[in-house]
């Protein structure tokens, strides 16, 4: 069972709603124009991982698409008393919760918005600790097409996912797990539900490198967490640019998301790379580290 809270100019901290009800309107521009946004990320024993982070997240894809919404305080309420009814259903389980904001049904506003929480995909843990095989699949743009074409909304987190939708399907059935997007002029991007981080060591040194934010990718809370923790443990850290041939002959590859955590890839387009059990815990203890704070 899910718990559902919607956010009403009549409740701006959030309502339980029936998940089981129908509850958005047909003409909801979220529905209607994909347009929308959405932050998703992990609560463990009640407590919602690298919060702050999300919300500002939501808040700046919510920026770049002109969007109003509650602030973080509404949020922080409504995700709060979704996580006292998930408990109430499920006790102490790990819950995935999804964070949505739409234009609602009129341009000029209100907004629609809910908290939607679930239990956690079981075969999130499977994959983590038998490594993902992902494709490379191409972008079809450049990764300077941020900057010069900036209403493309390249690095903001909309509801407008049928594309990652359609490259996911794609990989499965080429046998693949996941897939890894790259640029029209080669530079390696993002997962569609995920950000790219490689280990690797240079002359002793170890480093954990991840792509360019300005290539137009989605800025990584996960990734970012990490990261805080990693440097005073001695990684030293890079943002690329990355290419194809970089994610091959390193310490370990992992697509790095919200609620999977750390999921190390074992092979790309076919060719099998080193997968350390070891080192993945090792970035995971950092990376919950980070959580916890």
């Amino acid at each position: 069972m899910s718990a559902l809270v919607l956010l009403t100019p009549d409740a701006p901290d959030g309502r339980i709603a029936d998940p089981e009800a129908p509850q958005l309107l047909v003409t909801d521009l979220g529905v209607v124009r994909g347009d929308g946004i959405f932050e998703t990320l992990l609560a463990v024993g009640g407590r919602p991982l690298q919060l702050e982070a999300h919300l500002d997240r939501l808040a700046s894809s919510a920026e770049a698409l002109d969007l109003t919404l509650p602030d973080g305080a509404h949020w922080r309420a409504a995700i709060e008393t979704g996580l006292a009814e998930f408990a109430r259903r499920h006790g102490d389980g790990e819950a995935m919760i999804r964070l949505v904001g739409t234009r609602g049904v009129d341009a000029a506003g209100p907004p629609t918005c809910w908290v939607y929480l679930q239990p956690v995909p079981a075969g999130n843990r499977e994959l983590r600790d038998r490594g993902l095989d992902v494709v490379l699949l191409d972008r079809g743009y450049s990764s300077e097409a941020a900057s010069v074409a900036p209403w493309l909304l390249l690095g903001s987190k909309t509801t407008s996912y049928a594309v990652n939708m359609a490259a996911l399907r794609y990989a499965h059935r080429q046998g693949a797990d996941d897939a890894v997007f790259v640029s029209s002029d080669g530079r390696v991007l993002e997962g569609p539900t995920s950000t790219v981080l490689i280990a690797r060591t240079r002359d002793g040194v170890r480093e954990l490198v991840t792509p360019l934010l300005r290539s137009g990718i989605l800025a990584g809370t996960t990734q970012g967490a990490l990261f805080a923790t990693a440097e005073p443990a001695g990684w030293q850290l890079g943002y690329g640019p990355l290419t194809p041939e970089d994610l091959i002959g390193n310490d370990g590859v992992w697509l790095a998301s919200s609620v999977r955590l750390l999921a190390p890839i074992r092979s790309v387009d076919g060719r099998q790379i080193p997968v350390s059990a070891e080192l993945t815990d090792e970035l995971t203890e950092l990376l919950l580290t980070a959580t916890r704070r």
